[in-house]
């Protein structure tokens, strides 16, 4: 199976090449949903973005002169990818933005990368619920920035940390962060570190607590970036050769991959599975009954989700801990996937952040999944097929948000 490229990959990389000096060509770039969201969000600041063929579009960058259109109104859908990091790069532009989304997304907070910008000098009212979008953003102002590094919470989600290192570092005037709780998820800053680096600014770092980027950084075209296959969306097919015998192998990721997900390979080996990997490839072959786990998932919060519809076919009661970010994503997927898993008999119980889920003692004859308009949600218990049970799934289609042609795939595996 050849893997679409990176959702969180390709929106970095078109927000990085967008704000850098020069052209940039973008091979493998992922075509979804998300993307859009963010090619569109673009386009409306005056960036020419061209498609050169399937999967590869050549950004022009604005450079150091910034966005040429001063007043946008620009629809972020449901990424929280675009909206965190769009949002903080506006905050030092010298133009009239409003954002907004649909209902969820209006849902999804934001106070503390808002509390964070105004502090370094922005100037953004929320226009509705505050802590939360639609925003509208005003010219960046100097006079009202702090002095000291700027302070971000990294315990809600670590896009606002992402967001926040991308927009500094485009200013060019070198800034410290400090991140003040428990990060999480920080493999997906790791991922917004490499993208910068790619694109010439190269940030100092203290663990996951302080980031220094140097004073004259600014973002210059690499000329061509390939993008990685997405390795959240490996793990349903990594996860369906530890179930179905396989092998199955995946092409777009492997052992030399800066997307954490990658580690979900631990947990599947956890679970009975066998792993091969090469620089560019995973391999995984295995069969259920799988073995229980009990793991912290808070660097693997989107491949969790996976792991959860593996612990139907496990020996025992598994545990995922340190899953709290599911809460403001898509949709609660705490609660959502308790729900769902319970209709298959399992006996679920729910906590603030984790689940423990214990395998039915018989499946039902047929379940009707809902997703929630969560495109994980449809992928993860697209696995639950390998079951006894006869699944439905309510609306496939919202997979278009990340990997439009995932049903097709996934009936070329199994059939």
């Amino acid at each position: 199976m050849r893997l679409p490229g990176s959702k969180s990959i390709s929106n970095r990389m078109l927000l990085l090449a967008a704000l850098a000096r020069g052209t940039t060509r973008l091979a493998r770039l992922l075509d979804s949903d998300d993307t859009r969201v963010m090619r569109g969000a673009l386009e409306a600041l005056g960036v020419r973005i061209q498609a050169l063929g399937e999967e590869c579009v050549e950004v022009t960058g604005v450079g150091p002169a910034g966005f040429i259109v001063k007043k946008a109104e620009i629809f972020l859908g449901n990424s929280g990818t675009a909206a965190r990091s769009l949002t903080a790069v506006l905050a030092f532009a010298d133009g009239h933005y409003t954002l907004s989304g649909v209902a969820r997304m209006h849902e999804r907070p934001i106070g503390d990368l808002v509390d964070a910008l105004v502090a370094a000098g922005a100037r953004i009212r929320y226009l509705a619920t505050p802590g939360f979008p639609p925003l509208a953003i005003e010219p960046w102002s100097r006079a009202n920035a702090a002095r000291g590094p700027a302070r971000i919470k990294g315990d809600i989600s670590s896009q606002f940390t992402s967001g926040l290192l991308m927009a500094l570092a485009a200013r060019g005037a070198g800034a410290a962060i400090e991140v003040e709780g428990e990060p999480i998820s920080t493999p997906y800053v790791e991922i917004t570190l490499a993208s910068m680096a790619q694109f010439g600014v190269r940030v100092e770092r203290e663990g996951w607590r302080r980031f220094t980027i140097p004073a004259g950084a600014s973002y210059v075209s690499p000329g061509v970036v390939a993008v990685e296959g997405d390795a959240s969306s490996a793990s349903y097919f990594l996860a369906a050769g530890a179930l179905g015998a396989g092998p199955v192998r995946v092409e777009g990721v492997g052992r030399v991959s800066v997307q954490g997900d990658v580690r979900f390979t631990r947990a599947l080996e956890a679970m009975g599975a066998h792993i091969g990997m090469g620089d560019d490839w995973i391999e995984s072959t295995g069969s259920a009954p799988l073995e229980p786990i009990d793991r912290d998932m808070i660097e693997i919060p989107d491949a969790a989700m996976t792991a959860a519809v593996l612990a139907l076919f496990a020996r025992a009661p598994s545990t995922l801990r340190n899953i709290g970010s599911w809460r403001v994503k898509e949709t609660d997927r705490i609660a959502a996937m308790a729900t769902e898993l319970r209709k298959f008999g399992a006996v679920v119980e729910e906590g603030a952040d984790f689940l423990r889920i214990a395998p039915p003692m018989a499946f039902p004859s047929a379940v009707t999944v809902d997703t929630y308009d969560d495109h994980r949600m449809a992928m993860c218990f697209s696995l639950a097929a390998f079951g006894p049970a006869r699944v439905r799934i309510n609306d496939p289609g919202c997979v278009s948000k990340t990997f439009p042609g995932y049903f097709d795939a996934f009936a070329r595996l199994v059939s």
